[in-house]
C-alpha cells in the first residue's frame, strides 16, 4: 500500500519525434509500476519535441525490441504542449537537445526545475548523458537503448518512491 500517501506523481518522457526512445521509456516504467501494483500512484506518458509522427504508433523496430522483453508499446505519438508543464511533475528528456528545447518551452523557473535528463538516472552513464536516437541506425541500436532505459527507469522508480516517502 502507499503508507497513507495519496501522492500521484506524473512523469513525461520526451524525445524528438515520440516514436522510439520516449515510448520505450514510458513502456518500461509502466511495466515496472504495474509489476509492483502501483498503478494508482503514477501517471506516465511520453511526447515529442516535434509533431512529425503525431498519431503514429512507436517505430516497429522499437515495438519489436520491447515485445522481446515482454513489454507492449501501445502509445500514440504526440507533441509536447505548454499544458504538459502544468500536468507533469517531471519532464524527462532523452538527450541534451530535447532538454534544451524543453527549457525554452518552460514558462518560468519552477517549470524549468522539473526538466531533467533520463541518463541522470543511469548508474553507468558517463559524462555523455544522451540516450542515442536509434532511428537511423541498425537493430542493435534499439537493443542498446532498451538497456539504457531499463537501467534508468529502475533508478527513476526508486527515486520516485523515495520522494513519496519523504
Amino acid at each position: 500500500m502507499n503508507n497513507g500517501h495519496n501522492v500521484i506523481q506524473n512523469v513525461l518522457f520526451v524525445c524528438l519525434g515520440n516514436i522510439c526512445r520516449s515510448p520505450m521509456a514510458e513502456g518500461i516504467l509502466k511495466n515496472k509500476i504495474d509489476n509492483l501494483g502501483l498503478n494508482d500512484r503514477y501517471v506516465v506518458d511520453s511526447a515529442g519535441i516535434g509533431n512529425w509522427h503525431s498519431g503514429e504508433q512507436p517505430d516497429p523496430r522499437m515495438r519489436a525490441t520491447a515485445l522481446e522483453k515482454g513489454i507492449e508499446l501501445n502509445s500514440l505519438a504526440r507533441q509536447v504542449t505548454s499544458k504538459d508543464f502544468k500536468k507533469f511533475d517531471l519532464l524527462i528528456a532523452m538527450d541534451r537537445s530535447n532538454y534544451s528545447e524543453l527549457l525554452i518551452m518552460a514558462n518560468d523557473e519552477e517549470e524549468r526545475s522539473r526538466v531533467t535528463l533520463m541518463r541522470k538516472f543511469d548508474p553507468i552513464a558517463s559524462d555523455d548523458l544522451n540516450v542515442p536516437d536509434p532511428y537511423f541506425g541498425g537493430d542493435e541500436g534499439f537493443e542498446d537503448v532498451y538497456f539504457m532505459l531499463e537501467r534508468s527507469c529502475k533508478n527513476l522508480l526508486e527515486y520516485l518512491q523515495n520522494v513519496e516517502n519523504t
